[in-house]
Protein backbone atom coordinates (compact mmCIF):
# COMPACT_ATOMS: atom_id res chain seq x y z
CA UNK A 1 0.00 0.00 0.00
CA UNK A 2 1.32 3.45 -0.66
CA UNK A 3 0.87 6.49 1.27
CA UNK A 4 0.67 9.89 -0.41
CA UNK A 5 4.07 11.18 0.78
CA UNK A 6 5.16 8.55 -1.46
CA UNK A 7 3.01 9.53 -4.63
CA UNK A 8 1.75 13.27 -3.79
CA UNK A 9 -0.45 12.67 -6.97
CA UNK A 10 -3.05 10.57 -5.05
CA UNK A 11 -3.36 13.06 -2.42
CA UNK A 12 -4.16 16.26 -4.83
CA UNK A 13 -5.52 16.77 -8.06
CA UNK A 14 -2.81 16.62 -10.85
CA UNK A 15 -1.20 19.40 -12.11
CA UNK A 16 -0.24 20.03 -16.49
CA UNK A 17 2.80 18.62 -15.67
CA UNK A 18 1.84 15.83 -13.79
CA UNK A 19 -1.03 15.08 -16.41
CA UNK A 20 1.15 15.22 -19.42
CA UNK A 21 4.14 13.56 -20.77
CA UNK A 22 6.42 16.92 -21.35
CA UNK A 23 4.60 17.73 -25.02
CA UNK A 24 3.90 20.83 -25.91
CA UNK A 25 1.52 22.77 -27.90
CA UNK A 26 1.75 26.01 -30.15
CA UNK A 27 -0.19 28.82 -29.01
CA UNK A 28 -0.45 31.31 -26.21
CA UNK A 29 -3.13 31.53 -23.70
CA UNK A 30 -5.40 34.42 -23.88
CA UNK A 31 -8.34 35.95 -22.48
CA UNK A 32 -11.04 34.54 -24.53
CA UNK A 33 -13.30 31.44 -23.79
CA UNK A 34 -13.93 28.95 -26.50
CA UNK A 35 -17.53 27.65 -27.72
CA UNK A 36 -16.70 24.70 -29.48
CA UNK A 37 -19.44 23.99 -32.14
CA UNK A 38 -18.11 21.03 -34.47
CA UNK A 39 -21.13 19.66 -36.13
CA UNK A 40 -21.54 23.03 -37.93
CA UNK A 41 -18.21 22.09 -40.00
CA UNK A 42 -20.69 19.48 -41.82
CA UNK A 43 -22.42 22.95 -43.26
CA UNK A 44 -19.23 25.43 -43.11
CA UNK A 45 -17.17 23.07 -44.81
CA UNK A 46 -19.26 23.39 -48.07
CA UNK A 47 -21.22 26.31 -47.72
CA UNK A 48 -23.95 26.97 -50.70
CA UNK A 49 -22.45 24.33 -52.99
CA UNK A 50 -23.48 21.65 -50.96
CA UNK A 51 -27.06 22.14 -51.88
CA UNK A 52 -27.04 21.48 -55.89
CA UNK A 53 -31.03 20.03 -56.02
CA UNK A 54 -33.57 19.33 -54.27
CA UNK A 55 -31.85 15.36 -53.64
CA UNK A 56 -29.02 17.77 -51.75
CA UNK A 57 -31.41 20.22 -50.02
CA UNK A 58 -32.37 20.14 -46.44
CA UNK A 59 -35.56 22.17 -47.06
CA UNK A 60 -36.37 19.04 -49.23
CA UNK A 61 -35.56 16.39 -47.22
CA UNK A 62 -37.43 17.73 -43.59
CA UNK A 63 -40.86 16.79 -45.04
CA UNK A 64 -39.98 13.40 -45.63
CA UNK A 65 -38.63 12.57 -42.25
CA UNK A 66 -40.45 12.78 -38.82
CA UNK A 67 -41.95 15.85 -37.45
CA UNK A 68 -39.85 15.96 -34.20
CA UNK A 69 -36.68 14.90 -35.75
CA UNK A 70 -36.30 17.32 -38.68
CA UNK A 71 -38.02 19.82 -36.24
CA UNK A 72 -40.77 20.39 -38.84
CA UNK A 73 -43.64 22.52 -36.74
CA UNK A 74 -46.02 22.38 -39.34
CA UNK A 75 -47.20 20.63 -42.48
CA UNK A 76 -49.16 23.36 -44.65
CA UNK A 77 -50.74 22.81 -48.23
CA UNK A 78 -47.85 24.42 -50.09
CA UNK A 79 -45.65 24.97 -47.26
CA UNK A 80 -44.06 24.16 -44.27
CA UNK A 81 -42.46 25.60 -40.78
CA UNK A 82 -39.76 24.19 -39.57
CA UNK A 83 -37.15 25.45 -36.52
CA UNK A 84 -33.65 27.20 -37.36
CA UNK A 85 -31.39 24.63 -37.06
CA UNK A 86 -28.62 27.98 -36.16
CA UNK A 87 -31.28 30.06 -34.78
CA UNK A 88 -30.52 33.75 -33.93
CA UNK A 89 -32.79 33.48 -31.18
CA UNK A 90 -34.52 30.70 -29.45
CA UNK A 91 -37.55 30.07 -31.62
CA UNK A 92 -36.17 31.33 -34.98
CA UNK A 93 -38.55 29.85 -37.21
CA UNK A 94 -38.35 28.62 -41.07
CA UNK A 95 -41.49 29.59 -43.69
CA UNK A 96 -40.55 27.23 -46.81
CA UNK A 97 -42.39 26.50 -49.50
CA UNK A 98 -42.72 22.00 -50.68
CA UNK A 99 -40.98 23.52 -53.75
CA UNK A 100 -37.23 23.79 -54.74
CA UNK A 101 -37.29 26.87 -55.65
CA UNK A 102 -35.00 29.79 -55.15
CA UNK A 103 -37.01 33.28 -55.35
CA UNK A 104 -39.83 34.98 -53.79
CA UNK A 105 -41.15 36.00 -57.16
CA UNK A 106 -41.34 31.77 -58.33
CA UNK A 107 -43.84 31.16 -56.28
CA UNK A 108 -47.15 30.84 -57.17
CA UNK A 109 -50.42 33.12 -55.63
CA UNK A 110 -51.38 30.05 -53.32
CA UNK A 111 -47.87 29.42 -51.36
CA UNK A 112 -47.58 33.35 -51.56
CA UNK A 113 -50.66 33.53 -49.39
CA UNK A 114 -49.87 30.13 -47.27
CA UNK A 115 -46.63 31.97 -46.30
CA UNK A 116 -47.96 35.27 -45.30
CA UNK A 117 -50.64 32.95 -42.72
CA UNK A 118 -47.82 30.58 -41.52
CA UNK A 119 -45.69 33.68 -40.59
CA UNK A 120 -48.73 35.29 -38.89
CA UNK A 121 -49.67 32.14 -36.96
CA UNK A 122 -46.25 31.39 -36.20
CA UNK A 123 -45.95 35.04 -34.64
CA UNK A 124 -49.31 34.12 -32.67
CA UNK A 125 -47.14 30.85 -31.58
CA UNK A 126 -44.35 33.06 -30.34
CA UNK A 127 -46.27 35.00 -28.43
CA UNK A 128 -47.66 32.47 -26.49
CA UNK A 129 -44.99 30.44 -25.99
CA UNK A 130 -42.10 33.29 -24.85
CA UNK A 131 -44.20 36.64 -25.01
CA UNK A 132 -41.38 38.44 -27.49
CA UNK A 133 -41.11 42.13 -27.59
CA UNK A 134 -40.68 42.08 -31.38
CA UNK A 135 -40.30 40.33 -34.57
CA UNK A 136 -37.73 40.46 -37.41
CA UNK A 137 -39.57 39.26 -40.86
CA UNK A 138 -37.81 38.89 -43.83
CA UNK A 139 -36.42 36.63 -46.84
CA UNK A 140 -32.42 37.01 -48.00
CA UNK A 141 -32.33 36.43 -51.75
CA UNK A 142 -29.63 34.90 -53.41
CA UNK A 143 -26.05 34.38 -52.26
CA UNK A 144 -25.17 37.98 -52.51
CA UNK A 145 -28.53 38.80 -50.81
CA UNK A 146 -26.93 36.86 -47.40
CA UNK A 147 -29.04 33.45 -48.15
CA UNK A 148 -27.77 30.87 -46.11
CA UNK A 149 -29.29 28.05 -48.82
CA UNK A 150 -30.36 30.39 -51.75
CA UNK A 151 -31.44 27.35 -53.67
CA UNK A 152 -34.84 26.98 -51.29
CA UNK A 153 -36.73 30.19 -50.67
CA UNK A 154 -37.67 30.37 -47.11
CA UNK A 155 -38.20 32.63 -44.63
CA UNK A 156 -37.25 33.95 -41.50
CA UNK A 157 -39.26 34.95 -37.64
CA UNK A 158 -36.96 35.65 -35.50
CA UNK A 159 -38.86 36.72 -32.12
CA UNK A 160 -36.75 39.61 -30.19
CA UNK A 161 -36.11 40.65 -26.61
CA UNK A 162 -34.57 43.63 -25.40
CA UNK A 163 -31.11 43.53 -24.46
CA UNK A 164 -30.89 39.89 -26.68
CA UNK A 165 -28.57 42.09 -29.05
CA UNK A 166 -25.44 42.31 -26.29
CA UNK A 167 -22.19 42.02 -25.61
CA UNK A 168 -22.07 38.37 -26.52
CA UNK A 169 -22.98 38.42 -30.60
CA UNK A 170 -21.46 41.50 -30.92
CA UNK A 171 -17.80 41.24 -29.46
CA UNK A 172 -17.45 37.03 -29.59
CA UNK A 173 -19.79 36.24 -32.18
CA UNK A 174 -21.63 33.77 -30.04
CA UNK A 175 -25.41 33.46 -29.22
CA UNK A 176 -26.47 32.39 -25.90
CA UNK A 177 -29.50 29.91 -26.35
CA UNK A 178 -31.87 29.84 -23.22
CA UNK A 179 -33.49 26.72 -24.37
CA UNK A 180 -32.54 23.71 -26.43
CA UNK A 181 -34.09 23.23 -29.85
CA UNK A 182 -36.20 20.21 -29.17
CA UNK A 183 -38.17 22.14 -26.09
CA UNK A 184 -39.03 24.91 -28.26
CA UNK A 185 -40.34 22.73 -30.85
CA UNK A 186 -42.06 20.60 -27.95
CA UNK A 187 -43.42 24.13 -26.50
CA UNK A 188 -44.39 26.10 -30.24
CA UNK A 189 -46.17 22.00 -31.58
CA UNK A 190 -48.14 22.10 -28.44
CA UNK A 191 -49.73 25.64 -28.73
CA UNK A 192 -49.84 25.41 -32.36
CA UNK A 193 -53.35 24.84 -33.23
CA UNK A 194 -54.63 27.02 -30.80
CA UNK A 195 -52.30 29.98 -32.68
CA UNK A 196 -54.19 28.87 -35.99
CA UNK A 197 -57.87 29.03 -34.27
CA UNK A 198 -56.46 32.66 -33.13
CA UNK A 199 -55.04 33.45 -35.93
CA UNK A 200 -58.33 32.85 -37.77
CA UNK A 201 -60.37 34.62 -35.30
CA UNK A 202 -58.03 38.13 -35.56
CA UNK A 203 -59.04 37.46 -39.43
CA UNK A 204 -62.55 37.77 -38.70
CA UNK A 205 -62.46 40.90 -36.54
CA UNK A 206 -59.64 42.38 -39.24
CA UNK A 207 -62.08 42.25 -41.45
CA UNK A 208 -64.79 43.35 -39.58
CA UNK A 209 -62.51 46.68 -38.78
CA UNK A 210 -61.90 46.83 -42.60
CA UNK A 211 -65.79 46.43 -43.57
CA UNK A 212 -66.54 49.26 -40.97
CA UNK A 213 -63.67 51.42 -42.04
CA UNK A 214 -65.32 51.38 -45.17
CA UNK A 215 -69.19 52.44 -44.29
CA UNK A 216 -67.73 55.57 -42.54
CA UNK A 217 -65.47 56.75 -45.50
CA UNK A 218 -62.17 57.75 -45.75
CA UNK A 219 -59.66 57.89 -42.87
CA UNK A 220 -57.90 60.86 -41.80
CA UNK A 221 -54.88 59.60 -43.15
CA UNK A 222 -56.52 58.39 -46.18
CA UNK A 223 -57.96 61.84 -46.88
CA UNK A 224 -54.60 63.32 -46.32
CA UNK A 225 -52.62 61.15 -48.85
CA UNK A 226 -55.33 62.21 -51.91
CA UNK A 227 -54.29 65.04 -54.48
CA UNK A 228 -55.02 68.42 -53.39
CA UNK A 229 -57.22 68.87 -56.27
CA UNK A 230 -59.52 65.62 -55.38
CA UNK A 231 -59.78 66.61 -51.75
CA UNK A 232 -63.58 68.09 -51.04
Amino acid sequence: MTTPEEHPQAAAPADDAQATDGHVLAGAPDAFGRLWNPHRMAYVSRGQEQVTDEHTCPFCAAPEREDESSLLLHRGRTCFVILNLYPYNAGHLLICPYRHVPMYTDITAEETAEMATLTQTAMIALERTAAPAGFNLGMNQGMVGGAGIAAHLHQHVVPRWGGDGNFLPIIAQTKNMTQTLGQTWRQLHDVWDEAATEFADRQTRNATGVATTAEDGPRHDDRRRQAPGDRR
